[in-house]
């Protein structure tokens, strides 16, 4: 469906006119924008905002063509289903190659960047000590797992296990690792869902998946007023934004461990999981907002730099000259540090106006990291 904002506006107004005399169907009934939408998917849900003159047969249309661009994504990359390309790739005999879609190539491409940059601290292989901590498909009890048997996860993590040929589409496992996409594949979903608006001449929206998100245009084109978004208060209870952001062209992903996490005799375990030591994080970190093009890179490095925490992320952030906002737990408060390529992107007027400070590479406080 190619979108056309003037066609759109004539034909609500002629239907409007013209509706006592020959009547006009419920999909030619003009909407009032912005136009919300709303469901679920990957386990979690979208929200697509658009600010585009539409009518209820045009919203409907492109709410059908997103949901079924998700559904790939998901056939693709889901860890819970067991016909999807990954846990067939998964099952896969070892070391031979398994010519695989275009997109999970790029995914599996993406990580392994990240991985290599982060040394370690972006795995995909990690699936097995996910499973292991009760954070995926295996439902396992929530608690924490026998030291033993985390040692014997632990042997079988190493994004090294994992190579990828971009050139021929394919790839392999050289040991029996089990590849998670999950920190990746939500980020990979969105910039999807944004393609797809693009493709149907759609100049304003924003799209959110589970918190990941992308904006095009404005949410008041008229006034050219750009998107706000919030970064979220990383603590359990009611949603509520530390920080408000103006955003036009570009993508959000935040990763944090206030929300999903278990505790057992007193102690809070992330879902987080380092995969150089097989435990979850523990440091004063609590989250990490990554401003990126690509929402799967945004994803990938937000959730590396929440692994190393506030110190080496800060330094791979400043390294790879990434857009990154830091919150970090100050005692009973909240303390917010900025990446010089973020401080530069928003400016500092705005910084000091919202109390962010500037990592210049430099010690930030201490850490509690393992």
């Amino acid at each position: 469906m190619k979108h056309d904002g003037l066609r759109t506006l004539l034909a609500g107004f002629l239907c409007v006119v013209l509706f006592g005399l020959a009547g006009c169907s419920e999909n030619d009934r003009p909407l009032e924008s912005p136009v919300r939408l709303e469901g679920s998917i990957f386990g979690s849900f979208y929200q697509l905002t658009i600010a585009d003159p539409l009518t209820q047969g045009e919203a409907g249309e492109l709410e059908a063509g997103l949901k079924e661009e998700l559904e790939r994504v998901d056939q693709a990359m889901s860890t819970y289903r067991d016909d999807s390309e990954l846990v067939i790739f998964n099952q896969a005999p070892l070391n031979e190659w398994q010519p695989l879609s275009n997109e999970l190539i790029d995914v599996m491409a993406i990580s392994q960047t990240v991985a290599e940059a982060s040394q370690g601290a972006f795995d995909v292989t990690v699936g097995g000590l996910v499973n292991l901590w009760s954070f995926g498909p295996e439902a396992r009890p929530r608690e924490a797992p026998d030291e033993a048997v985390l040692q014997q996860r632990l042997e079988k993590v190493g994004y090294d296990a994992l190579e990828v040929d971009t050139q021929n589409m394919q790839a392999r496992r050289t040991r029996d690792v089990f590849i998670d996409l999950s920190a990746v594949a939500k980020g990979h979903g969105t910039d999807r869902g944004a393609a797809y608006l693009d493709s149907q001449d759609i100049q304003h929206y924003l799209i959110n998946i589970g918190g990941e998100l992308v904006v095009r245009g404005y949410r008041d084109p008229q006034q050219q007023a750009p998107w706000r978004i919030g970064i979220e208060v990383p603590e359990d209870g009611p949603q509520q934004a530390q920080h408000i952001l103006p955003l036009h062209e570009v993508s959000v992903a935040t990763s944090g461990d206030y929300r999903n996490y278990f505790e057992q005799d007193g102690q809070r375990f992330s879902h987080t999981i380092d995969p150089r030591t097989g435990k979850p994080i523990d440091h004063r970190l609590a989250s990490v907002s990554v401003v990126h093009p690509s929402n799967a890179w945004a994803d990938a490095w937000a959730t590396a730099l929440m692994v190393l925490g506030e110190n080496e992320g800060m330094a791979l952030a400043q390294e790879q000259e990434l857009k990154v906002l830091m919150l970090l737990r100050d005692k009973d408060d909240w303390k917010s540090v900025a990446s010089p390529a973020f401080a530069e992107h928003f400016g500092a007027e705005l910084l000091n106006e919202l109390e962010i400070g500037h990592g210049d590479g430099e010690s930030l406080g201490t850490e509690n990291e393992e």
